[in-house]
């Protein structure tokens, strides 16, 4: 039996109420990383589950130089990020906006010129790789230790944080957050790892921690989740060695759970039924499902159960309706009971697998490296509903809306779901 379980959890936990935070847009907005909760859920309707590199295809428009930030979808425009060669030789690194009706570019804006080429690359890696933030009207474009800056809806740069200065491994990945009145990220780089909250008007340093870990690799890659505790709001954090919760306002270390020596971990968190849903990374990946809330080292009394059976290195799990959906980056989905780990179905998929899990209207969408996804009916029986292939190269996770995906490939981006929106 490949699960651990260490205790027994009920479904909803005392009193408390737990939440991911989630912002003020629309329903069909997905202003971040993995959409509006920051867990791949969507209320959409009318999402597409069948089309060809000719049809069901909206439009397609090309994307200049490199990047994997995933598109998000916001107050009428698309966002993302990429980085084409200067003139000089180095890189410029750029925001973009385009109309979601026709995939025109609506602005195109230089925020950062880097003068080398960005530092050491993973083949799986880009100079552009953290998606963008949408809060209120402001977009917020992350590039690591190239820096972090602040835009409005007309490609203004209003402010710009270059002084947090680390050594990147593979390059960058993780992408921000919006907790309060901060944006929050992590730098874990070769060395010193450490999380910080900037001022979301000024971009100045609210907070800046240092993430102490018994792990030998310390670089990782995850995007944060501020979820509701009971009456008190977490920044969930995983990081080389163990998962780190923040308390928003003044950077305290709240609680941790211990993984190892598991690094370069990728997976954002999920939050739901009353528990944390965290990757451990390399070497060996282990899924954890965590209880929340405590203070201290809660590693022997707060892991409801793990696995490593398919457990996924790269790809953020989905849960819905009670189940969770995992894929491993071999291919390996597997549906089982998100209280209790109990495996449900467990099926191999063409492909490897880089982009994270997306949910909407009952069905499971994954995206293998070569631009094929499968989508699945969600549910305790392995039920494949189709399998679409666009014949391109993919790690980026799509944007849902109100009938349309929208996905980037290595040079365009798709809009999939309406010939004629």
């Amino acid at each position: 039996m490949p699960f651990l379980c260490r205790m027994t959890l009920p479904v909803l936990i005392g009193f408390a109420i737990l939440i991911p935070e989630r912002g003020a847009q629309a329903a069909t907005d997905w202003p971040e990383f993995r959409g509006p909760s920051g867990q791949g859920l969507s209320e959409a309707r009318q999402v597409p589950t069948r089309w060809t590199t000719s049809s069901n295809i909206a439009w397609k428009v090309p994307i200049a130089g490199e990047g994997w930030s995933s598109p998000v979808l916001a107050h009428g425009r698309i966002y993302l990020t990429t980085a084409t060669p200067s003139p000089q030789g180095g890189l410029e690194l750029r925001a973009l906006a385009l109309d979601p009706k026709d995939g025109h570019t609506v602005w195109n804006q230089i925020v950062f010129e880097e003068p080398g080429t960005g530092g050491s690359m993973h083949s799986k890696n880009s100079k552009a790789s953290p998606t963008p933030l949408v809060f209120q009207d402001r977009i917020v474009v992350h590039f690591g230790h190239l820096g972090t800056a602040c835009l409005d809806s007309t490609g203004k740069v209003l402010w710009r944080q270059t002084s947090l200065k680390y050594s990147p491994v593979h390059g960058n990945g993780g992408s921000p957050i919006h907790a309060g009145d901060g944006i929050f990220f992590s730098c874990d780089g070769a060395e010193k790892p450490f999380a910080v909250l900037l001022d979301a008007q000024s971009g100045g340093i609210r907070w800046r921690r240092d993430r102490e870990t018994d792990a030998a690799k310390k670089f990782s890659f995850s995007t944060a989740l501020l979820i509701t505790n009971g009456t008190r709001r977490e920044i969930i954090s995983p990081a080389s060695g163990a998962v780190l919760a923040y308390d928003p306002p003044s950077g305290s270390e709240l609680w941790r759970v211990t993984y190892g020596n598991g690094y370069s971990v990728v997976p954002r968190p999920v939050f739901a039924n009353g528990l944390l849903f965290i990757g451990t990374g390399y070497d060996r990946a282990s899924l954890l499902a965590i209880r929340p809330g405590g203070e201290g080292d809660l590693t022997a009394t707060h892991i409801a159960w793990q696995t490593n059976r398919g457990a996924p290195n790269t790809p953020s799990v989905l849960v819905d309706q009670g189940r969770i959906y995992f894929v491993s980056d071999g291919g390996v989905a597997t549906c089982a009971e998100a209280a209790t780990g109990k495996v449900l179905w467990n099926e191999r998929l063409p492909g490897d697998y880089s982009a994270s899990l997306v949910g909407a209207e009952g069905r499971v969408y994954f995206i293998n490296e070569a631009g094929l996804c499968t989508v699945v009916k969600a549910g305790p029986t392995f039920d494949i509903v189709a399998k679409n292939d666009l014949g391109e190269r993919t790690l980026a996770s799509p944007a849902v809306a109100d009938g349309a995906l929208f996905l980037r490939t290595k040079e365009h981006l798709y809009r999939i779901g309406a010939d004629k929106p």
